[in-house]
Order: C-alpha cells, then structure tokens, then sequence
C-alpha cells in the first residue's frame, strides 16, 4: 500500500478484525483519530494492548470492538474509572471482555522483549505481589547464573501498532518529541503500523535532546491527520484537554447517553474535526 495513504484506507487494510491491536501513548499523542477511524469501520474481536487505557479504550470497548483487554492499569487519568469498560467487566455490556493485567513494568518489558524477536520477557518484578495469583501469564523463572527467582511474561508482538506523532518527513522517517512511553517498542515488535501525524515536512529541523526518531523502514503507513491526539496532548502543538476526560465521566456513565455521544463525535464524523477541536486548546 502507499507510504502515505488515508486514515480511512490504512485502517481498512492494515487493521483486520480478531488483530491483536495497540494503541499506545502513554498520557501523550495518543491516536484518537487512528482509534475513531477503526471504531467507524466497526472492526470486530480485537485484542486491545496498551499500557494505560483511558477514554479511547473506554470508548473502543463500549461499542463492541474489543474480546480482550492487555494492560497495566485502567482509568480516566485524574477523573476516576472507565465505566464501559467496567459495564464490559461486570456486566457483560456490551458482550464479555477478557482481562490479561500486568505491572507497568511487566508490560514494558514485553513490549521491549516482541522488539528484540524475544519470545518472553525477563525482569526483576511481581516478588511479594498478589497479581500473579490471577494472571497465569506471569510467571517465574530460575536465573542459570545466579539461581535468583525472576519473572517472565511473554512477550508482545501486535498484528498492528497505531501511534501519533508530531512529524514525518517525506521519506516516512516518524519523529517523536517529549513523553513517548512505548511507542517506539510497539512499532518495532508490531508486524504492520499506523502513524498519525500532525504535519508531514521535507526534513526535520531544530531537533529537540528529547525525541525518537523511527526510520522509514519500520513503519508502514504514515497519515497526515492535525489534531490527532486530541483530547489528550502533542508537544509544541497543543495542551490536554482537561474538561473532555472530565465530561467524558458523565457521558460514558450512561449506555444511551454514551451511544449518542459516539454516534454524534465519532461515528458522523471524520478526522478533519480533530485539527478544530485541538486548535481551540492551544
């Protein structure tokens, strides 16, 4: 497919239904536009990976996409809980979702560990906690050298990475500026990928001490969308939010009420609005 497609086109082929599937951005460039565009194609039976779930996760699991959740904690960060996703758990609304939860550190290390072809991660962790009682994915293993318990989790290695990030040149290089969590494990343990951008330019200048800079050749498919990450932040670009992850508590605490708020800013819309609604938060 082209280096530079649509969103539309690079969800439809890239983004298969029963995909293991992460969105990541951790408080930062997460890709609500990339997200929105898969809950509009209605792809089914996904495993959703992430680090820190929040609102897009809350909204993808609320329409139905979702048969598993892989995470390391779960919220709307400074608001409270995610309530679909809790009527998903509970109530088997809107069907039965799986739950595989980790440390933040355990999911690091996975993600690290699909990057270098690993088949599972190895790392100092889980000595003391009760999670491991009940996710028979983590478990223990004898270090050869120094006979020290360790913990393994196996590794993550998605079907399709989605990111957002500030820039990509025309060459497709991606560059990432600021906070980036695990974006650039994703895409590297991921065997297809979705970058949103906001703005595609002939070279990158004036670089900043704190960035990432993927090469063309681990990304498949780059898409000029402004505004992508919104409500949450870009760096240089515009701020968080805050009153959208504060609203979105009361909307999501209803199925009606959440139904018509997707159907309104998600499923009628397109990713053209998201430059509008992040210009208003510059």
């Amino acid at each position: 497919m082209p280096k530079f497609p649509t969103l539309a086109s690079a969800v439809r082929d890239i983004v298969h239904d029963g995909d293991i599937v992460a969105l990541e951005g951790f408080s930062h460039l997460i890709p609500f536009a990339a997200g929105h565009e898969v809950i509009r194609q209605g792809k089914r039976a996904l495993t959703l990976v992430r680090m820190v779930p929040d609102i897009l996760y809350d909204q993808m699991i609320g329409m139905g996409l979702a048969k598993k959740l892989v995470f390391s904690y779960a919220g709307n960060p400074g608001v409270g809980l995610l309530r679909r996703l809790r009527d998903a758990v509970e109530n088997h609304w809107p069907h039965p979702l799986e739950l595989d939860e980790h440390s933040h550190a355990a999911l690091a290390n996975a993600y690290e560990a699909g990057a270098a072809g690993l088949p599972c991660a190895i790392f100092r962790g889980y000595n003391g906690a009760g999670l491991k009682a009940v996710n028979p994915n983590i478990r223990s293993v004898t270090c050869p050298f120094t006979g020290e318990q360790l913990a393994a989790v196996p590794a993550i290695k998605p079907d399709v990475a989605i990111i957002h990030a500030q820039k990509a040149n025309r060459r497709g290089d991606v560059l990432v500026e600021g906070i980036i969590g695990v974006q650039k494990e994703a895409v590297l343990a991921a065997k297809r990928s979705i970058v949103t951008v906001e703005e595609i330019v002939d070279d990158f200048a004036d670089l900043h001490t704190n960035l990432c800079i993927l090469p063309h050749w681990t990304v498949t498919a780059i898409v000029a969308v402004p505004g992508g990450a919104h409500p949450s932040y870009a760096r240089g670009y515009y701020k968080r939010d805050n009153a959208a992850y504060q609203e979105w508590d009361e909307i999501s605490a209803d199925r009606d009420r959440f139904a018509a708020w997707m159907g309104e800013n998600v499923l009628d819309v397109g990713p053209d609005v998201f430059a509008a609604r992040a210009g208003r938060r510059r």
